[in-house]
């Protein structure tokens, strides 16, 4: 009877114990507290593809919490987290979902920053996604068509070139400009050395010139300063006398002056046209006379 009750007792610690090495390992695993001193944080991401609730939450590479739940707002997810209660977070902290291995799991790294003033647990934190092996992929597939058409682009482009690279006419044409060139560069070496003394001495009037030119003007410096400010002078004098032309110009043309009344005087000029017209008359008459008889002349003058 002893036996049969000690054995019912170890077959119960062990079952106990069992059971709080279960406990144990599944809190390790999906890192499950008992305690009331774990820390909440959102955060939002633009997307969260592969994550799920109790996946790791990393600090630096250590693992100090779980994802306890997601909240889909607009075209973000906001993300529930729990951590440590030793964690120390910065208000420069930065969120990330990355790939956890090779596999495709996911986990949310976090590196703590390093502000001065600590993070506020109260705000939803700003994430990013980084782009896993499966995303990559799912990109490379729908830029496949883009990349086929490229690689036809730069094949047709390859083919273009080699055939214009290949063709024995460029070539040969090719040979000759360089043939020329060098025969040039030679001609032009030779020159160069034959007349070197020749540049020499051109090289140096030149120099010489200016530098006279320089001194010519700085001798002169006052003269010529006088000579444009008379310049300056006459210019605006000009300027003056061209005003008032324009003005004696407007004012004959618009009659405003004595000029303009007998140039624009329309019974002035019948007067005068008449008047020629007499004068022209009188001189055919005096001419027949002439031609004639001679002058006769008529005249009754009563003076008193």
């Amino acid at each position: 009877m002893k036996d049969q009750s000690k054995t019912e007792v170890k077959v119960g610690i062990m079952v106990v114990a069992g059971v709080l090495v279960f406990l144990w390992v599944l809190g390790w695993a999906k890192n499950f507290s008992f305690t009331a001193n774990d820390i909440y944080l959102q955060v939002r991401f633009p997307t969260v593809a592969g994550l799920e609730i109790g996946d790791p939450v990393t600090i630096n590479g250590v693992r100090k919490g779980n994802v306890e739940d997601f909240n889909i707002e607009s075209d973000d997810v906001i993300v529930k987290v729990k951590l440590d209660s030793d964690v120390n977070l910065k208000e420069d902290a930065s969120f990330e979902v990355s790939m956890l291995d090779l596999m495709g799991g996911k986990k949310i790294n976090i590196s703590p920053g390093e502000s001065s003033q600590p993070i506020d647990f109260n705000k939803v934190q700003q994430g990013e996604f980084q782009a896993d092996i499966p995303m990559v992929m799912s990109m490379l597939g729908k830029m496949q068509g883009d990349l086929n058409g490229t690689i036809k682009d730069v094949r047709v482009t390859l083919n273009s070139l080699n055939n214009y690279l290949t063709d024995q006419k460029l070539n040969e044409n090719i040979k000759v400009t360089a043939a020329n060139l060098k025969d040039l560069t030679i001609k032009m070496n030779t020159l160069i050395d034959n007349n070197q003394e020749d540049l020499k001495k051109i090289i140096s009037n030149t120099a010489e010139l200016t530098s006279e030119a320089k001194e010519l003007i700085r001798n002169n410096r006052e003269s010529i300063q006088s000579s444009i400010t008379d310049l300056k002078s006459i210019l605006g004098k000009s300027d003056s006398l061209l005003t008032k032309l324009n003005t004696l110009a407007d004012e004959t043309t618009g009659r405003k002056n004595n000029l303009g009344k007998l140039l624009y005087d329309e019974d002035l000029y019948n007067n005068l046209n008449g008047t020629l017209k007499d004068v022209k008359e009188l001189t055919k008459i005096i001419l027949e006379q002439l031609k004639g008889d001679g002058l006769n002349v008529d005249a009754n003058v009563d003076l008193f």
